[in-house]
């Protein structure tokens, strides 16, 4: 059975990710890029449907120990594991080199006191655990093989074939180092180059060092603004620019729910806001190169942007159900590709031209097209703005006025029209002035209910989202605003769990309820860190910090968060790690800095 969701550690190469729990386990692993089939899908299945056990040796009928201590080398993604057992202590650090070549994992079993019995156990199932590959020699190497994909494994430690698993036992004494490695490549190519395991982690650690160096922000919440910043570089795939969500599908939003999604490709939504962390705290490569792939994304069709597409642009993600896989522990079903692809959401026309107005603000070189995009987005809302739509939650119900969609449609006005007033791009001045004012008369006569005094979800509704926490973050009002008060107050009267953090809008349990889906979901950390941010905005900042303080403590001992936190069950729940939940933190952060809001 897989551990709980923040028992596990990431590390990646920037181009996948796996994902490894404390008893040395790595149960999810992709290859050779985030979205690519897994070969170890272990954490929506059983063991059976793949994994890579290295730890202490233990007896067959017990439960395979956790370590004792477990951290990331310094500013890295570099992971070490200890475990101390009765006959000493050993670590193993594990790693995937930025690449070079084949995509790498390698895993380092170091003697540290004592004479420790060791067990590597590797089961390789292809196609998310449904394909056993053909596993034999080759030229001393060990490789398994399935259709298009081989998998080469190297060690110097004698293995030897049980029950379709690979196996290695040993002992490791002070200062002994054995490696182990996992290389991929296609199957109908040579053979990868022989790992190289000890120079690996001086380059991986190197890498890791130097960008890290890059960092701007040095406030007091810098060890987890940092770790953010890498676990967001992380989910960035290198060779175009891309920004995955998460490295991970269907980990449930409730324990037992259908609330499962394929997280593992780029959102534009997403990927503008990691962005716009990104360059508020120096890394203004990473910018450029998001960009580019917007652009290329986009292409000459603006007015069918999609809300997500693959991490190379793909714009075909359909979606389906793996039957053979019953979901991490029993919630199904697990689904790859994501539907909801060609949903028509306008706030992600906001959050693109807010991201590509930072980028401007910032410095970055002019892109010609980019201001021409920019330009095209609002010509596209211009005649789309006052249609209903399936808003930033992703509803598969009924389209609806959601406000926080006009909200942002509002902000891709409103910086086009800065971008214009700059001298950097030319286009109607006045029309678009007459629309950004046309668009917040119509939000503040429709989406605000007076007699609550709060904004509401959609155009004539009662509920209330927690997307409306952002209307003064992103300019709409002023923060001193007796509506944006009154928005956060019911907010937190209406949809604060008894921990204090927030949900994204009410569910109905076994009904479906706004979004179409039956079930509950946990509180929405990134909904949280929002309701922070605007409590320091209008001058509550004791009470903001004391909040991103609580939410600080939810992150795994590794510094991680999953995309929600279940009140009941006192555990993360959602993809892990996300993209949306480091975001905000790193965002916050940086508010309360500015304000002097914090401790110590």
């Amino acid at each position: 059975m897989a551990g709980r969701i923040e028992d596990y550690a990431l590390i990646g190469d920037m181009q996948t990710a796996a994902l490894v729990c404390r008893d040395g386990t790595v149960d999810w692993l992709c290859l050779p890029r985030f979205d690519s089939h897994a070969i170890f899908a272990g954490l929506l299945g059983t063991e059976e449907h793949g994994f890579w056990r290295l730890g202490p040796a233990h007896a067959a009928d017990a439960e395979p120990p956790t370590a004792a201590r477990r951290s990331y080398r310094g500013d890295s993604l570099i992971l070490e594991s200890e475990w101390d057992t009765p006959r000493g202590t050993v670590r193993v650090i594990d790693f995937m080199p930025p690449r070079d070549g084949a995509p790498q994992l390698i895993r380092i079993v170091e003697g540290v006191s004592g004479r420790v019995p060791m067990r590597s156990a590797l089961r390789m199932r292809f196609s998310y655990g449904r394909v056993v590959p053909w596993v034999h020699k080759h030229e001393g190497r060990t490789v398994a093989v399935a259709g298009p994909d081989s998998v080469w494994f190297d060690t110097e430690a004698e293995t030897y074939g049980k029950s379709l698993t690979t196996y290695a036992d040993f002992t490791v004494a002070p200062g002994d180092r054995i490696a182990f490695t996992i290389s991929w490549e296609p199957s109908h190519k040579q053979p990868p180059a022989l790992p190289e395991p000890e120079q690996s982690l001086q380059a991986t650690e190197d890498f890791w060092r130097d960008w890290v160096e890059h960092c701007t922000y040095h406030g007091p919440y810098r060890e987890a603004v940092i770790r953010s910043l890498i676990t967001l570089k992380a989910l960035t795939y290198a060779p175009t620019g891309g920004i995955v969500a998460a490295p991970t599908t269907s980990l449930p939003e409730e324990i037992g729910g259908v609330r499962n999604w394929d997280y593992r490709y780029t959102w534009l939504r997403d990927a503008a806001i990691t962005l716009s962390s990104l360059l508020r705290t120096g890394y203004r490569e990473e910018a450029r190169a998001w960009r580019e792939w917007l652009l290329r994304a986009v292409a000459g069709d603006p007015e069918n942007l999609q809300i997500m597409y693959g991490i190379a642009g793909e714009r075909e993600l359909g979606e389906a159900e793996l039957d053979w896989l019953p979901g991490y522990e029993n919630s199904g079903p697990v689904r790859v590709g994501n539907g909801a692809a060609h949903q028509l959401q306008l706030d992600v026309y906001g959050e693109v031209t807010e991201a590509l107005h930072l980028a401007h603000m910032t410095g970055l070189a002019r892109n010609d097209y980019a201001s021409l995009l920019q330009l095209k987005l609002i010509r596209y809302l211009e005649d789309h703005w006052d249609e209903p739509d399936e808003g930033i939650w992703e509803v598969r119900g009924p389209r609806r006025h959601f406000v926080h969609s006009k909200v942002m449609a509002w902000v891709a006005v409103d910086r086009t029209i800065k971008l214009i007033e700059s001298g950097d791009a030319d286009g109607p001045l006045e029309k678009w002035r007459e629309l950004r004012d046309d668009i917040h008369r119509d939000v503040c006569e429709k989406g605000y209910d007076k007699e609550r005094n709060t904004f509401t979800q959609s155009y004539g509704s009662k509920e209330l989202d927690a997307s409306l926490l952002l209307i003064p973050q992103m300019g709409f009002l002023p923060p001193d605003d007796k509506r944006v008060i009154g928005t956060i107050e019911a907010i937190q009267r209406e949809l604060s769990t008894s921990d204090g953090f927030i949900l994204r809008y009410p569910t109905d349990g076994e009904e479906a309820g706004v979004d179409g889906l039956p079930g509950d979901e946990g509180a929405f950390l990134a909904c949280s860190f929002w309701m922070a941010d605007d409590l320091a905005m209008i001058g509550r900042v004791d009470e903001a910090r004391k909040l991103f303080e609580k939410l600080l403590a939810l992150r795994n001992d590794l510094g991680l968060l999953a995309e929600e936190w279940d009140p009941r069950l006192q555990r993360q729940v959602g993809n892990f790690p996300q993209a949306f939940s480091h975001v905000p933190l790193i965002d916050t952060a940086l508010r309360l800095t500015a304000s002097g809001a914090y401790g110590g």
